[in-house]
């Protein structure tokens, strides 16, 4: 096949095609899956770059998947045969004709040629895989070591700072306070990889990168939008809407009743499962402020009915209303993460509970989480504790994470606003009653990382629980409360606690330059923005 797109500098990209999935069968997992960044560990180090007012560039490998080779295959090795037939024969040989012509033959009266492929080509199963190997070896070769917790994020101390470099296939972002070193690290690349084509770089404050849109021209933030990706989503809608169409949030009330109304016709069935999966992608990345409502369409994309379509239109309304709205991220300190775990208690219609999560280093939140809970609890008590277990993965990966990138984790704080979940997680065993006594081992792993000190555990006044926005479909005041926290328009209101006294301490040692904040106040670089952020209607 031949795939065609226009790109946004209006130059038209093309690409020769074929269908991998034909050669799945002679091929194990292992062999053909590609590492990608993550989009957590893309947004923790963009909070970073912003808040060491690091030099950012970006940057596209061309023709990346040709770059690896094939060829130097040993015997018993697997090699990647292409039957070449019709028109293209005849082209091969016209360009070629001491080449191809004596291999062509003849089956069934139609020329064929078969060929080894010695360079990968676009859908090959293996192809991001090879280029994977080798860019990583590369970097290796030059001195970077690789974060053990994300394959694909780098780093090398370059005259005593950190240079970051993330990549996701061949798109790369690298970061460093001083512009002089991405521009040692471009003039590296474009020799390395610049045969097929120049390595293409962008430089300055604003990036395009993975369809999100990174904006750093405000002191210490990073602004992140999908403003064109929600355009194309609400133009290819087969409803358009008008500025009289109106929703005050993405999900009603009822979100998580399933009703009994007609089941859609697989037409409009298809439909809804393309704009619940193209929403899906835009909620894991720039707009976390629709997830809860995407995560519970996801679960009706197989038996959608009348009523999972009226939620579907609500939800584009909202984005249509709201379609210029920004992720601000932001940090005051980057030796303590907040978390911020939630449950709605027996809210799914087989009275099963819903999980919710929100991680921030102060301004909006970096990491997310909104889930179904797999097993049924008898209390809001143990639907508490199983979310906070639920969350504990990615809990341990964000420390361990910024630890592995050289950040020394001083406090690592879950905020719960449920007393006995906080008895039973901090005491375990020995806070069981006989309504607790028959939750599994299992969730009492909390307990045993408190006695460690790899987490410390908080109360949380309700109204401060900025995940419960990812719960239960919030309305009114407090929808809007908590949206603007979870988007950084405001800064999220931390609990006082023991682990705030810390904010006294000197950490100027600190090889990052993590500069001590009065923990009361908003951060000192950011306060005009704050203010002009105050009176915006979101």
């Amino acid at each position: 096949m031949m795939l065609l797109s226009k790109k946004k500098d209006g130059t038209v990209k093309v690409r020769c095609v074929y269908e991998g999935s034909k050669t799945r069968p002679y091929f194990t997992k292992e062999e053909t899956a590609s590492p990608t960044a993550s989009t957590e560990c893309i947004f923790i180090t963009a909070t970073i770059d912003a808040n060491e007012e690091r030099d950012v560039m970006t940057a596209d490998i061309p023709n990346a998947f040709v770059q690896p080779s094939l060829e130097n295959l040993q015997d018993g090795d697997k090699k990647v045969i292409m039957k070449v037939t019709g028109m293209l024969v005849n082209l091969l040989v016209q360009v070629a004709p001491d080449v191809y012509g004596p291999f062509v033959v003849y089956e069934n009266g139609r020329k064929v040629l078969y060929l080894q492929v010695l360079k990968a080509l676009c859908c090959m199963l293996q192809a991001a895989l090879l280029w994977y190997k080798k860019f990583h070896s590369d970097l290796e070769s030059i001195g970077y070591v690789f974060n053990p917790y994300d394959p694909c994020v780098a780093n090398k101390m370059i005259d005593g700072k950190q240079h970051t470099i993330r990549f996701h296939v061949d798109d790369i972002m690298a970061s460093h306070v001083s512009s002089l070193v991405n521009d040692k690290f471009a003039d590296w690349l474009n020799p390395m990889y610049g045969h097929c084509g120049e390595v293409k770089q962008t430089r300055g404050n604003f990036h395009h990168y993975l369809v999100m849109h990174f904006d750093f021209s405000h002191r210490g933030q990073v602004r992140i939008h999908m403003k064109d990706y929600i355009e194309s989503m609400l133009n290819n809608f087969p409803i358009q809407f008008t500025r009289k169409d109106s929703a005050p949030t993405p999900a009603p009330a009822d979100l998580h009743t399933t009703g009994t109304s007609p089941k859609l016709p697989p037409k409009e069935a298809d439909i809804f499962h393309t704009f619940v999966a193209k929403a899906l992608f835009l909620c894991k990345q720039a707009r976390p402020d629709i997830r809860l409502a995407v995560a519970t369409l996801c679960t009706q994309v197989k038996d959608p009915n009348q009523d999972d379509w009226r939620k579907l239109l609500r939800l584009m309304v909202f984005l249509s209303e709201t379609r210029n709205d920004e992720l601000i991220l932001s940090a005051d300190r980057l030796d303590i993460i907040r978390w911020f775990v939630d449950t709605a208690f027996a809210v799914h219609p087989d009275f099963k509970s819903h999980t919710a999560g929100a991680m921030t280093l102060r301004r909006g939140c970096i990491l997310k989480g909104s889930r179904k809970q797999k097993l049924n609890t008898r209390s809001s008590t143990e639907a508490e504790l199983v979310s906070a277990d639920n969350m504990s993965q990615l809990i341990f990966w964000t420390k361990l994470f910024m630890e592995a990138q050289g950040y020394n984790i001083k406090h690592n704080i879950l905020y719960q606003d449920n007393k006995s979940t906080i008895l039973l997680l901090e005491n375990g065993k020995s806070s069981l009653t006989k309504c607790t006594r028959a939750l599994n081992i299992r969730y009492f792993y909390l307990t045993d990382q408190i006695e460690k000190g790899n987490i410390e555990v908080h109360h949380c006044p309700t109204d401060k629980m900025v995940a419960n926005y990812h719960s239960k479909p919030l309305q009114g005041k407090p929808f809007n409360f908590l949206r603007r926290q979870l988007l950084g328009h405001d800064i999220i209101p931390i609990p006082f606690t023991a682990a705030d006294c810390a904010r006294q301490e000197c950490v100027g040692q600190s090889d990052h330059s993590i500069q001590s904040q009065s923990h009361i106040e908003p951060h000192s670089r950011e306060r005009s923005s704050v203010h002009r952020y105050r009176d915006i209607d979101i």
